[in-house]
């Protein structure tokens, strides 16, 4: 059968996705935060915000979009901050919003990317990097957090455990990263694992396996050993200082809403929230909306906050990081189409720029 003929199979598989979306973050919204707290009291308490209080929010906010781009541009060398801005923001809010967004939001960027002329190789190179340094980032965080509670001598043997597994998955998975770029033959082979696997997954949507995933594994390691190389450092700071950022701003929204550090700790906020991040990972809904809301609150009450504060600091919290993202990636967007003076040729598929990897 043609691939035309299974489109319709294609269209109503994102219908029932979308509609699944829809009713999780529904049923989150109507039915699961209200158990915790009324959102008229929600509202009477962020509006007690002061103008200071309102600022100071709105400046981390700021701040940790910086981050973002900071990161980004230690991924790519040469891409410059506004582009990194446009870019970033544009994708971010197409993740946001629509079902199988983070998908989307990777053609987005290699559309994008390529009208300012880099070659595929860069783009792709710059998509499995960043991507490689937050999923370790990521991993890493919910096992200094809970070094932290130890610290603070508020950890339980759940934490302990769940750290325990945490630093387990993330030895394996450096051990991995590791062998990759020890042995290119060691990468054909994950590459072909991988491929295998991707095939698997492929197979029922009517699409043709992957017979080259050992050749990639093997370019993909090359490249990226040449950018790390001279980046590393960077793109690790960038990084980490990007997912502490955000962590900040969900801190900040606890203690300017009356949330103390005797009510929950700032080592217990950087706990939830390092978990949390977890969470996002899962593409349950766009964004991880509705069920991130959720974690959170659910933990931080856990953790001893008063329930109508906790509710209105985590709603503001991703009103500041999720909510605003997408007009601000609406404008982003208007700014690409726009701006011509960043246009240039892209390379052919054939041409590396192996000059760029090693510059900057």
């Amino acid at each position: 059968m043609t691939e035309v003929a299974h489109r319709p199979d294609r269209r109503v598989w994102r219908l029932i996705s979308f509609s699944l979306s829809v009713l999780i973050v529904v049923g989150i919204f109507v039915y699961a935060i209200p158990k915790f707290a009324d959102y008229s009291a929600v509202w009477r308490s962020i509006s007690s915000l002061t103008p200071l209080e309102l600022g100071s929010l709105l400046g981390a906010t700021i701040f940790n979009l910086f981050t973002y781009w900071w990161a980004n541009m230690a991924a790519l060398p040469g891409m410059s901050l506004g582009q990194a801005a446009v870019s970033t923001q544009t994708t971010t809010s197409v993740a946001n919003t629509l079902p199988g967004g983070g998908a989307i939001a990777v053609g987005l960027t290699y559309t994008i990317l390529r009208s300012w002329g880099f070659s595929a190789t860069d783009i792709a190179l710059y998509v499995g990097v960043s991507g490689i340094w937050n999923i370790f980032i990521k991993l890493s965080l919910p096992v200094l957090s809970i070094v932290f509670l130890v610290i603070q001598g508020r950890s339980s043997a759940a934490f302990v455990s769940a750290a325990l597994i945490g630093l387990a998955v993330l030895a394996g998975a450096v051990v991995l990263l590791a062998g990759v770029f020890r042995s290119e033959a060691f990468a054909r082979r994950v590459g072909a694992g991988l491929g295998r696997v991707a095939s698997a997954l492929r197979r029922p949507f009517h699409k043709p396996p992957l017979t080259d995933a050992a050749d990639r594994a093997a370019a993909f390691r090359s490249d990226t050993i040449a950018l790390v190389e001279h980046r590393w450092l960077m793109l690790t700071w960038t990084t980490l200082l990007s997912h502490l950022a955000l962590a900040f701003i969900l801190l900040l929204s606890l203690r300017h809403l009356g949330i103390s550090e005797g009510e929950v700790s700032a080592a217990e906020v950087f706990a939830v929230f390092s978990f949390g991040r977890l969470i996002s990972a899962l593409p349950i809904t766009p964004g991880g909306l509705g069920v991130i809301e959720l974690g959170y609150i659910g933990g931080l009450v856990a953790a001893g906050g008063n329930k109508p504060a906790v509710v209105a600091a985590v709603l503001l919290f991703r009103t500041l990081t999720f909510g605003i993202q997408i007009p601000l990636g609406g404008f982003t967007y208007l700014i690409w189409r726009a701006n011509n003076g960043w246009r240039r040729r892209a390379p052919d598929q054939g041409e590396a720029q192996t000059s760029s990897v090693v510059s900057g």
